[in-house]
């Protein structure tokens, strides 16, 4: 969430910062040319005060203009220069200054000669390489005698723009840094929760029914959030644990009958014709009652109880479930080999022992005479695997979806012994220690279990 809340505000710190650098910048522009035009403005204004007492040519008030317009070009290479209404030159500073037909130099003369000063010119910005022209008259008597115009270079205004724009995109960067820091700051304070919240519903999601949110900051609201979410996990597990209870309860409550009554029934057999078929059907379904409620009680248990993990041989524990199992495979006239090498894992090796006594039961009691049902350990670094195959009748898919859920069997195989609860109860085992169980074909037909098991604590 992070990685995408970050950018967005990112983003609009980015565009308000832009927002508000932009216009700062063309006020800078505008402030440094505006100067510039201002000293302009008094420069032909004292220069207009001089030509206006200038009565002809080669006078002394000509000369003393001339000379005022030379020392200003040689000290601010401005060009500068006073027309007469024709066009005609009263001094000017180079002497190729004159006003041409068209251009910025002849609008501002226009200007002036209704006598206003020329309107200031169109901005410059530091990649164009143009010239400010001011253009004030020259009056005298309240008629427009003559016009000074100044023609002044922009290589050093746009300098001083440039800079100007430089602080400023430097003072941007700088606060967008802040304002990224306080964006990582804001967002990890923000999310922090949401982390401890989504770990603590990962952990529950995985078995760890005790696990709650801790305290973590964070606005108020996402506060009220993992207090709420404490309260239905205290609620949601003491729901679970009342009714593991029960079931642990019931089944151990109807054992005690069950036993009695299935002695009567034996009883009862003796009274009866031997080979009687009603008698013995009865006697097939009470087992058949007494063999789901142990499940039950074994499923109630394994829910409530807590795994002990510790660093387990898991191939010489996985061999060991072989060698078990062997006597009743080959009784029922099937093969059952072991490819179990010393592979070690974090698991409980009572619990561990039970999921693959209920994998491997399964394997046997579904593998048709002279089959094979193969037992596998492997690891590969961070896990490791004991993998179960048969070459039975298999499952399609639908029932791979189903396969593990408490009290299902596959409509074909009704006919075989057992609860439905063995893969649960197998399921519930592993989880408790952080382990799995999968299901999927096997080629050409069977099935294949894979139970997997972490090799480290932290896996």
């Amino acid at each position: 969430m992070r990685t995408r809340l970050l950018p967005l505000l990112i983003v609009l710190m980015a565009a308000v910062l832009l927002a508000l650098g932009i216009p700062l910048g063309f006020s800078v522009a505008a402030a440094q040319q505006q100067k510039v035009v201002v000293d302009r403005i008094d420069d032909t204004a004292h220069f207009a005060a001089l030509a206006q007492y200038v009565t002809g040519e080669g006078g002394e008030r000509q000369k003393t203009l001339q000379s005022e317009l030379d020392s200003y070009y040689e000290v601010y290479r401005i060009r500068v220069g006073v027309f007469y209404q024709n066009k005609s030159i009263m001094a000017n500073a180079p002497m190729t200054l004159f006003i041409p037909e068209t251009g910025e130099v002849r609008t501002a003369f226009d200007e002036a000669l209704l006598s206003r000063r020329s309107e200031d010119p169109p901005q410059v910005f530091p990649w164009q390489q143009g010239r400010l022209v001011v253009a004030s008259p020259v009056i005298r008597d309240g008629d427009v005698i003559a016009v000074v115009v100044t023609d002044s270079p922009t290589g050093e205004m746009r300098s001083r723009i440039l800079h100007g724009w430089l602080v400023i995109g430097a003072g941007l960067m700088a606060a967008m840094l802040v304002a990224v820091g306080a964006a990582l700051r804001l967002t990890g304070w923000v999310l922090r929760p949401v982390r401890v919240l989504d770990a603590t519903t990962h952990a529950i999601a995985s078995g760890r029914l005790k696990s709650r949110v801790a305290a973590a900051g964070g606005p108020p609201e996402l506060q009220r959030l993992a207090r709420s979410f404490n309260e239905m996990a205290d609620n949601v597990e003491d729901v679970l644990e009342q009714q593991r209870a029960f079931v642990a309860d019931a089944s151990h409550q109807l054992r005690n009958p069950l036993a009695a009554l299935l002695l009567r029934i034996e009883l009862l057999a003796f009274e009866l014709p031997e080979g009687n078929k009603e008698i013995a059907s009865v006697q097939t379904e009470g087992k058949r009652l007494a063999q789901v409620l142990d499940d039950l009680l074994d499923l109630a248990l394994a829910e409530h109880t807590d795994a002990h993990l510790r660093i387990t041989d898991i191939g010489a524990l996985a061999a060991e479930r072989v060698a078990a199992w062997a006597p009743t495979a080959e009784a029922k006239g099937v093969r059952l080999v072991g490819d179990c090498p010393p592979t070690t894992g974090w698991a409980d090796p009572v619990t561990l022992s039970s999921a693959l006594d209920a994998v491997i039961d399964n394997a046997v009691k579904f593998t048709p005479e002279d089959e094979c049902v193969e037992v596998a350990v492997s690891s590969n670094g961070e896990t490791a695997t004991v993998v179960v195959t048969d070459n039975g009748p298999g499952l399609t898919a639908e029932e791979l979806a189903r396969i593990g859920d408490r009290f299902w069997r596959s409509n074909r195989h009704q006919n075989i012994k057992g609860s439905g609860l063995g893969l649960s109860i197998s399921r519930t085992l592993l989880h408790a220690g952080g382990g799995t169980i999968s299901y999927d074909h096997h080629e050409p037909h069977g099935l294949k279990v894979t139970v997997t098991v972490p090799r480290s604590a932290t896996a």
